[in-house]
């Protein structure tokens, strides 16, 4: 294990909860942790409902992608988030596995996405606090 945590967002398509998630945790954390966000079957673009609720927040993902998600990327990581989503990581031993159950931003507007957005942030603090105490 690295000296610093890393953590992965798994959502099916990538492109809203997972997106919003790693977005945060990066923002909130810093260099303090490592980030990957991916997704089973991961969408073409990221939602622009999630991308303007993020921006409101001074949180700019319009430059990500959707991602595939590999093995690989959940070895690599000491935490695995899901989202609720019915996505399933695959096992290994030694790894921390969360499920996160929150509301789906797809199909959404922008207000229906802040609540999702404002949730997130509340767990993403809780999180940085147990991995990566300042």
């Amino acid at each position: 294990m690295s000296e610093k945590p890393s953590v992965l967002f798994v959502c099916v398509h990538n492109a809203g909860r997972s997106q919003m998630a790693a977005a945060w945790l990066k923002h909130l954390a810093g260099d303090r942790v490592e980030v990957r966000s991916a997704g089973s079957a991961p969408a073409d673009t990221v939602n622009p409902a999630v991308v303007e609720a993020m921006r409101e927040v001074g949180v700019d993902i319009a430059a990500e992608t959707p991602k595939i998600l590999t093995a690989d990327a959940v070895q690599a990581s000491d935490v695995c988030v899901t989202m609720g989503c019915g996505d399933a990581c695959p096992v290994f031993p030694g790894k921390r596995y969360l499920d996160w159950t929150l509301k789906d931003p797809a199909g959404q507007g922008v207000e229906a996405v802040r609540s999702i957005r404002d949730e997130i942030k509340t767990r993403i603090e809780g999180l940085i606090s147990e991995i990566s105490p300042q």
